[in-house]
């Protein structure tokens, strides 16, 4: 509860000091939209880099609908054709990155799923490309389409947590806002999809 004896313009100012410390309408601070790729494996026929479903191709369309409005600098994407197929919704000009592709993944017979990737290489790996997106798009708002466990590598290392640590998987184009200025990043929104609902 806010302090009784504090006058509502210190409250203002309180609010927005920390709103800053998070990044929140700060100049200069640089937005990016990470989005797991939409779905690809309801009905799958090539497992080896699968096209978008009829689901994944409809979301892929809520999620242009939302993106559109919030008029990105840029979309980037990884080369892996669920990603692209994604992206492209949004718009024809995507600048595809190698590095945003998926951690590396081994799936058993049993349908499970071995990691053939160190975990800290994919946040260094997706952290690299992050990084120069931001030194690109001083100000913007970029979004890059990848994978949900790269994603994942990349938050966990973003919020300081030990591999293992976010239990998080990120639903088909969930978007999950990252603010950058200079070296800081702060985490604005994760797996929002609300263009889903």
């Amino acid at each position: 509860m806010l302090a009784v004896a504090a006058g509502s313009e210190q409250i203002t100012r309180a609010m927005r000091a920390l709103e800053a410390v998070f990044l929140i309408g700060v100049e200069g601070v640089t937005e990016i939209w990470l989005v797991r790729h939409a779905d690809c494996y309801e009905d799958l026929v090539d497992a080896a880099d699968p096209a978008l479903s009829a689901r994944g191709r409809d979301q892929a369309k809520r999620l242009a609908e939302r993106v559109r409005r919030a008029e990105p600098a840029a979309v980037y994407s990884s080369p892996y054709r669920r990603a692209v197929e994604t992206a492209k919704a949004i718009t024809d000009k995507v600048q595809i990155d190698q590095r945003l592709i998926e951690m590396m993944l081994e799936v058993g017979e049993d349908g499970s799923l071995d990691l053939q990737e160190d975990p800290s290489g994919v946040a260094i790996r997706m952290r690299t490309v992050v990084d120069e997106i931001v030194a690109r798009h001083p100000g913007e708002r970029v979004v890059v389409v990848s994978h949900g466990a790269a994603i994942i590598a990349y938050l966990t290392d973003m919020l300081h947590l030990e591999p293992g640590q976010l239990r998080l998987l990120p639903y088909y184009t969930s978007i999950t806002v990252v603010r950058a200025l200079g070296d800081r990043r702060m985490a604005g929104a994760i797996g929002d999809m609300a263009h889903l609902e």
